[in-house]
């Protein structure tokens, strides 16, 4: 039976977690955070579903309470978001369908010579390093949207388009060691036009909000994840695809992964929290959908319970005049 965190504001404004599971909620005494419940679970030496059951103390109706990003940080500037991509099998089509000039069809684009490297060396032998993967940095807190918020496109953006992925959280202990805490249902918000003029704007493209489902999923991630992604727009849903995920879908091992993040020594920063996206092969936009303002992405994927569901919004004009002193 799996087990899971999420995080709420209750109707007085107060900060809670509980724990999820065989259908039930159960509030965790003493516990404003998650960051608070890993920090605890570190210094006593356990593990947060050993701590969070001992905890337990109550059901919870969710619909009574406002649900929160499953992770978070006091100091938005202490959440890391970054990502990698081409990671899925399947994956370099649609993106070698983006990046693909008007030559040769045989003649292999960056995108599916990056990709290639991950089949043939992304999952090495335990103790070896494998291949690097594509990776991406998308901003830091204030760039994580709410379960249910909007999720503000840039006003110069020229796309705001989903991505369906699992999403690794992770707290970096005392030591500097990275601790995972668990894995999220996410959202990579990405600007797929901009990415598509010029591979070299890809960093540009994923300079976006991102979104996570309620959910802090605990313990190992199933190999094989089978999800839906789907499109509302006024009611009605205008696109739908099915999504797999999980190691036995994927060009690199998760470990293969978190290596390459985690090798760099500012991402081990005593204190600080990371939301690093695995990589979806699954895109509305390689099948020619535009988005809109109010559009509702939905993504559903057991083991996960509760959908990441989240409107397109608008951010207001940025103010991009530099003054001096």
């Amino acid at each position: 039976m799996s087990q899971s965190l999420v995080q709420f504001c209750a109707a007085d404004r107060t900060r809670g977690v509980a724990l999820l599971e065989g259908g039930t909620a159960q509030v965790l005494r003493d516990t404003p955070s998650v960051i608070a419940l890993a920090k605890r679970a570190l210094a006593e030496g356990t593990t947060l579903s050993t701590l969070a059951s001992e905890l337990a103390a109550g059901t919870l109706d969710l619909a009574e309470v406002t649900l929160l990003a499953p992770v978070d940080h006091e100091d938005p500037a202490h959440l890391l978001l970054t990502g990698t991509g081409l990671t899925h099998l399947g994956s370099a089509e649609g993106r070698d369908k983006m990046h693909r000039a008007m030559v040769d069809a045989a003649q292999q684009t960056d995108s599916m010579r990056m990709f290639l490297m991950g089949v043939e060396g992304g999952k090495p032998a335990c103790g070896e390093i494998g291949a690097q993967p594509e990776w991406f940095y998308k901003g830091d807190g204030s760039s994580l949207i709410a379960p249910g918020a909007p999720l503000p496109s840039p006003s110069f953006a020229l796309d705001a388009g989903e991505e369906p992925e699992i999403a690794g959280i992770f707290l970096i202990a005392n030591d500097g060691t990275p601790v995972r805490l668990g894995y999220a249902l996410g959202n990579e918000f990405s600007d797929h036009v901009t990415e598509r003029g010029n591979y070299l704007w890809l960093a540009h493209s994923k300079l976006r909000p991102a979104a996570l489902g309620p959910e802090l999923l605990l313990g190992v991630l199933p190999r094989h994840i089978e999800g839906t992604s789907r499109i509302i727009r006024a009611g009605e849903t205008i696109w739908e695809k099915p999504f797999i995920s999980g190691e036995a879908n994927m060009s690199h091992s998760l470990s293969n992964l978190e290596h390459h993040h985690f090798k760099y020594a500012l991402f081990r920063r005593p204190g600080d929290l990371h939301v690093h996206f695995f990589g979806t092969a699954t895109l509305s936009f390689s099948d020619g959908v535009r988005t809109q303002e109010g559009d509702i992405f939905e993504i559903v994927a057991p083991p996960f319970t509760l959908p990441a569901r989240n409107p397109v919004g608008r951010a207001s004009p940025e103010n991009t005049q530099v003054r001096a002193i």
